[in-house]
Order: structure tokens, then C-alpha cells, then sequence
């Protein structure tokens, strides 16, 4: 299973940043005229199901650094997308709440969005569809941290 020479086949790694890569280019082109980039809609789609969130637990589910979640914030938060506001438990940190602007930009750009999954799954049954994502969450809390 390791990635040997004289491999015909790609590794399972390889083809997953592979796949990867190619969303992330289809995405790029779908919001070009958003105004917003990827990591940015990534977020706003985190806060669309988890709304109410520190800066540092939306950069871990965004998939960034704390300190590109910070630019990405502010970014945010200038374009009316989100909202900070004083957490009633924590006197230094603040909630990121998605404004009512951002869920309908998510809406707006959900048709484009769905269209690159089903694109990208249209080789495949229900069934197998539903077992690669159900594979995917099982590899992804294999390698998570904690």
C-alpha cells in the first residue's frame, strides 16, 4: 500500500490532492465574479452550519491559519459578509456571525457550487457516491489531530 517505485497507479494521496486541486481551480472560476475567494466562501459556508464562532475554530473548520482567518475577517466584515460581536463568556474574543448578506451570496452561488459536485460525481452510483464520502470521513478522522 506504501507508494513504491514502478507504482502504475497513482497513490491514494497523490490522487486525493490531485482531485483536490482541480475542485479548488473549478470553485475559483464559479466565484471569480463574487468577490470573494475561496478560503473566504469555505468560511462563510462553515458559518452558514455553524453560525456563532471564535476566529480561531472557523480558521480550524476553514482550513487556514489564524492569521489568514484575521485578513480574511476583516476582508469580510468590510464587504457586510459577516459580523464580529463580544462573546458573553469570554471578555477578549469575539463571535463570527454570518450576515444576512452572506447567506445570500451562499445562495447565490449554490446552484454553481452543487453543479461542481454533481459533475463531479456523475460516474458514479448513489451508492458508491455515498460510500467515497463515507470513506472520506473515515480516512479524514483517521489523520485528524487529536
Amino acid at each position: 500500500m506504501n507508494s513504491s517505485g514502478g507504482r502504475a497507479t497513482p497513490s491514494l494521496l497523490y490522487a486525493v490532492k490531485r482531485l483536490e486541486l482541480v475542485i479548488r481551480a473549478h470553485l475559483d472560476e464559479v466565484l471569480r465574479g463574487s468577490g470573494i475567494t475561496t478560503p473566504q466562501y469555505t468560511a462563510l459556508t462553515v458559518l452558514a452550519h455553524r453560525d456563532g464562532v471564535s476566529a480561531a475554530q472557523l480558521a480550524r473548520s476553514s482550513f487556514v491559519t489564524p492569521q489568514a482567518m484575521a485578513d480574511m475577517l476583516r476582508t469580510l466584515e468590510e464587504r457586510g459578509l459577516i459580523q464580529r460581536t463580544p462573546n458573553p463568556d469570554s471578555r477578549r474574543e469575539r463571535m463570527v456571525r454570518i450576515t444576512t448578506d452572506g447567506r445570500r451570496l451562499l445562495r447565490d452561488y449554490a446552484d454553481a457550487v452543487d453543479a461542481i459536485e454533481d459533475r463531479m460525481i456523475a460516474g458514479l452510483t448513489r451508492a458508491k457516491s455515498d460510500a467515497f464520502r463515507q470513506a472520506l470521513t473515515v480516512m479524514w478522522q483517521a489523520l485528524r489531530p487529536g
